[in-house]
């Protein structure tokens, strides 16, 4: 008996010794299986638009400066990389309104520069952009420019309302209301709040001058 059970043992060592040497895996002695896939982190979830877009700080507006702004001393300054725009006693002098903006979605489309308010108008509508409508004045399409589409049959152009507009080149370029997503999305023009727009365009005249800088 003895014998016996020092072969069978011999045997079963000599058993294992050749099944790990042809690669065949013993489910006792062999871990758990590592798919290569899953090796590494996982890759992070997309995060909505929304939440990419940077929230802009409000409009400051300091009211010893504010009054002490007239048409005479005005200066307006329009920081692109800031997107930021400020109302100021002078080109070097105290800032009166610090203000959100939203400029040219592209490089560009808001050129840099030393400018002059041109022109005034309150209720200026754009002579580009803007929406076809029928005769009752309902919107058949919107937003549209003129320089590329065409008014289907019965519509006429109405252009898109840019209150209290200050123009600063008479390529169209200028600052009116507008809304502002948090990035710049203007077709060149500079949009301020609403609350904020007449408040620039009651203490600017023509002639009063700007810099829209980097």
């Amino acid at each position: 008996m003895p014998r016996v059970s020092s072969c069978f043992t011999c045997f079963t060592g000599c058993a294992v010794f050749l099944w790990l040497a042809i690669g065949v895996t013993i489910p006792a002695l062999a871990g758990p299986k590592i798919q290569p896939s899953l090796v590494g982190p996982k890759p992070a979830k997309q995060r909505p638009a929304r939440e990419l877009i940077r929230a802009q700080d409000p409009a400051v507006l300091t009211p010893r400066v504010y009054d002490s702004v007239t048409p005479d001393n005005a200066f307006i300054l329009v920081s692109l990389s800031k997107q930021r725009a400020y109302l100021m006693t002078g080109r070097n002098g105290e800032i009166a309104i610090d203000t959100p903006i939203s400029s040219g979605k592209a490089a560009g489309m808001t050129p840099k520069g030393a400018y002059a308010v041109l022109e005034k108008d309150r209720d200026h509508r754009s002579s580009v952009y803007g929406n076809f409508v029928d005769r009752k004045g309902r919107v058949v399409r919107s937003g549209v420019s003129t320089r590329i589409d065409s008014a289907p049959s019965g519509t006429r152009y109405v252009g898109a309302p840019m209150w209290y507009f200050m123009r600063f080149t008479w390529q169209g370029v200028g600052m009116h209301v507008g809304i502002l997503p948090g990035y710049p999305a203007s077709h060149g023009c500079i949009r301020l709040p609403a609350d904020i727009a007449p408040r620039f365009y009651e203490k600017v005249k023509i002639g009063t001058p700007a810099q829209i800088i980097e």
